[in-house]
């Protein structure tokens, strides 16, 4: 077994960060994702250092576990192609606007038709039904929509959006959860049916239910944000040598804090004393904290704190990660040989299986590079896919390139 979605096969339509992240926990997990990619290829395949040219490092990462078919979808030969291998494919993942794919011939009464099993996800901007149906969406504009840079200013100044993509790996996950029970309720009934997953009414799901609050209640009996975490005081504590994160959260935890510190007082405050009282003194809570971490250091507190088993742990820079112990032990991250790109580093899959256990299979393609092995795969004649070629609704991995490629030329 190479996983729990061992031959399960995937047409995946999506580009940029949100779809193929999606289609890469899909891929990790075994199934066999089939990238379709305009002749221009994904937009990541330029973003980041790289290499060689389409080859950067984000789309490394996103595209692991996958091959890559160039169909162009604009030439009547490519969307006959495409509509071949639907009948054949048990998932179709877009993340084009429903509408586009109308127009292409791709929708779900169109697709139904080839193959009534098949399940077709599509994860885009916004639900349907509302006026912002055709409005375009990225990480950005979802984070604002949903009030994300708000809540950070609370913490921080002027609004910010978080230092990562968080709403397209977070709907991501949402849509590879979407397409993992769709295929569980198919194997039950044999039905297929239509997924959508759109962007701004998941994250907004993901963030309110922290933030709503006080406004969960109607009329409202307490504000918006959850305090504990809207706090500008909430961050990493500064020691005497470095930072630590401590979650310093129960009774328990506090009431062995105050004693290691000096402050076994205040254990019986009653500001202090329980989770009600200290979620309204919070931020003057996390100062106390904040004072009291800055006079010993890092590993005394991590010494102290864990032999009290409070929470604890020392902060990471990026490039610390890579030498954690613990990383190292999980064989977390690993070192990997790259048919174009030589040694590349690589994140490993966090999962662990005692029967179908996933594994990293395939790395990041080139564009075309699988073209006519994946069109064979999916039923296509020698013939028929000379002819696809041909005619451009079709292209492959220039033979120039495959050469390259077998000769281990990285330049």
């Amino acid at each position: 077994m190479t996983g729990p979605l061992e031959g399960v096969r995937i047409l995946d339509m999506t580009s940029n960060f949100m779809g193929p992240y999606a289609s890469l926990l899909l891929a990790d997990m075994g199934a066999e994702v089939c990238k379709i990619e305009s002749p221009e290829g994904d937009t990541t395949r330029k973003v980041g250092p790289s290499r060689t040219p389409g080859m950067g490092a984000i789309f490394l990462h996103l595209n692991r576990n996958k091959r890559s078919l160039v169909l162009d979808l604009k030439k009547p030969s490519g969307i006959n192609a495409l509509r071949q291998m639907v009948r054949s494919a048990d998932v179709l993942l877009y993340s084009l606007r429903p509408k586009t794919m109308a127009k292409l011939g791709l929708s779900y009464e169109d697709v139904r038709q080839l193959n009534p099993r098949i399940l077709y996800c599509g994860a885009f901007g916004f639900g349907q039904n509302g006026p912002y149906a055709d409005r375009p969406a990225y990480d950005d504009l979802i984070q604002a929509a949903v009030g994300m840079p708000v809540l950070q200013s609370r913490k921080s100044g002027p609004p910010a959006y978080v230092a990562t993509a968080i709403a397209d790996r977070v709907v991501g996950m949402a849509t590879s959860n979407a397409v993992a029970m769709a295929l569980y309720r198919r194997e039950k009934t044999g039905v297929g049916q239509s997924v959508s997953v759109p962007m701004f009414e998941t994250f907004a799901h993901f963030v309110m239910g922290d933030h709503l609050y006080g406004h969960t209640f109607v009329p409202p009996i307490g504000d918006w944000g959850y305090a504990r975490m809207m706090t500008p005081e909430r961050r990493p504590y500064r020691t005497l040598d470095g930072y630590v994160g401590a979650q310093v959260y129960t009774d328990r935890h506090w009431q062995r804090f105050f004693e290691i510190s000096g402050h076994a007082e205040m254990a019986s405050d009653p500001r202090y004393a329980d989770i009600h009282g200290r979620t309204r003194h919070i931020g003057e809570l996390y100062a106390f904290l904040a004072r009291t971490f800055e006079t010993k250091t890092t590993a005394d507190w991590v010494k102290l704190l864990g032999e009290a088993d409070v929470p604890i742990i020392e902060m990471n820079t990026p490039e610390q990660l890579l030498e954690d112990p613990h990383m190292a032990a999980v064989g977390f991250f690993s070192k990997q040989e790259h048919p174009s790109e030589g040694t590349i580093r690589t994140i490993g899959i966090a999962q662990q299986w005692s029967e179908s256990p996933p594994a990293l299979r395939y790395p990041a393609p080139r564009l075309g590079e699988h073209s006519e092995q994946l069109l064979t795969e999916y039923g296509f004649t020698d013939e028929e896919v000379r002819l696809l070629l041909s005619s451009g609704g079709a292209q492959a991995l220039m033979q120039h390139e495959i050469s390259n490629l077998e000769g281990g030329n990285h330049a």
